[in-house]
């Protein structure tokens, strides 16, 4: 028994193609943005504030090391996780305080 695709799942799947190809678009547009400012910036150091290293810590946990070093970013895989740890480490420390109503409450 052979599968014949409905209208709907062929529409479906150009849309999803389409959607991949833009962003693969983007995603190579980056990269080679990034290659220009590493080229640009040569061994300068780049002095960032806790909040810049906060954001790129949290986007840089997701997709790991492996991934990070194919990306060729600014900032080592080693670096951006270990932002993640301290800053997620700070994190949780703040939220283990008891900052909040306590559960029992007194009438």
């Amino acid at each position: 028994m052979k599968f014949i695709p409905q209208p709907w799942q062929l529409m479906l799947i150009i849309l999803a193609s389409l959607g991949n190809r833009q962003q693969q678009e983007v995603i190579e547009h980056l990269r080679t943005e990034n290659t220009v400012l590493q080229a640009k910036l040569g061994k300068k150091r780049i002095l960032l504030t806790d909040d810049q290293r906060r954001r790129l810590a949290v986007k840089g946990n997701f997709p790991g090391r492996k991934q990070l070093e194919q990306v060729g970013s600014l900032f080592t895989p080693d670096t951006i996780l270990r932002w993640n740890r301290k800053f997620v480490a700070k994190s949780r420390s703040l939220s283990h305080h008891g900052c909040g109503k306590s559960s029992s409450t007194s009438l």
